[in-house]
């Protein structure tokens, strides 16, 4: 009885205790993000492309001055499942036709990420040092789809030199390495405040976001100045709003995250309908070994 009577105590203090204060977000705790809806979730769920191909211009044009995708190569954007991915019949070289973005069927394949023209466009606006093999000196020439994400720092120490001490983190897996995932980030992404609550102490030189823990980030509210200064226009005639422009960004990272998703889950489809017919072929013939027979 006792036991019982400290649990329903215990119960009723948590029930009656404060909600967590803009204090306690400042001393280390963040708001939690809420629950959006994605495309992607749930065992069916897909990545839609036209946010993923909008997605990656947010990206290229605010995200990618401060924040790299080292762990993706430009051929990735046209592979299987990709934003650029396209699709032409076969020996659309040879025969002089151009390809369009889509997935194979009706006649027509994948086209080579290394072929694809609209990855060969996005790799040859960044440029590439490397060393002459001949010479020994730095030469530069134009990205190709087989290199990496050029990254925006050549390393570290300028890279804080250029954000006040702090490091932009990498953005390749960013949606799996925060707790609450795509929400987190477009929580984050969405949650820039003019001023803090009252009863927070302001930081000079940061911003403050109630979903980072302890309120207080380097880096600005870019989304924000981005929609108020008109730099995106989506080709698509999508309106480039805050949250427009966030959720097609998470979209794109959660890609960049997880690019073989649709792969996995079409054929974890296929295992399961494979399993079900196997049950459903075992319990027959156990059946029918076993038929007539007491046990």
């Amino acid at each position: 009885m006792k036991t019982i009577l400290r649990a329903l105590a215990l119960t009723a203090a948590l029930l009656a205790a404060p909600a967590l204060t803009p204090a306690a977000h400042a001393a280390g705790e963040a708001k939690h993000p809420e629950k959006q809806a994605w495309s992607f979730q749930g065992p069916f769920g897909q990545y839609d492309q036209a946010a993923v191909r909008r997605g990656f211009v947010v990206y290229k044009q605010i995200c990618s001055s401060c924040h790299g995708l080292k762990m993706l190569s430009y051929r990735n954007l046209g592979e299987a499942g990709g934003p650029f991915q396209a699709v032409a019949p076969k020996n659309w070289q040879l025969r002089g036709e151009e390809p369009v973005l889509g997935a194979p069927g009706h006649g027509k394949e994948l086209v080579n990420a290394i072929d694809n023209p609209w990855v060969k466009a996005i790799a040859a606006n960044y440029e590439v040092t490397e060393v002459d093999p001949n010479t020994g000196e730095d030469v530069t020439r134009p990205a190709r789809p087989s290199d990496k994400f050029i990254y925006p720092y050549p390393n570290e120490g300028i890279g804080r030199a250029a954000n006040g001490g702090a490091y932009p983190p990498d953005l390749s897996v960013i949606v799996k390495a925060r707790h609450g995932g795509a929400d987190y980030v477009y929580a984050f992404l969405t949650g820039f405040k003019d001023e803090p609550p009252k009863g927070v102490e302001v930081v000079e030189g940061k911003n403050y976001n109630p979903y980072f823990r302890g309120g207080w980030v380097a880096m600005a509210n870019q989304l924000g100045i981005a929609e108020e200064a008109g730099v995106i226009t989506y080709e698509d005639g999508t309106q480039a709003t805050k949250q427009q422009m966030a959720k097609d960004v998470v979209t794109f990272l959660q890609w960049a995250a997880d690019p073989k998703m649709a792969q996995r889950k079409s054929l974890g489809m296929q295992v399961m309908i494979y399993l079900l017919v196997l049950t459903a072929l075992l319990y027959a013939a156990y059946k029918q070994v076993w038929r007539g027979q007491k046990h």
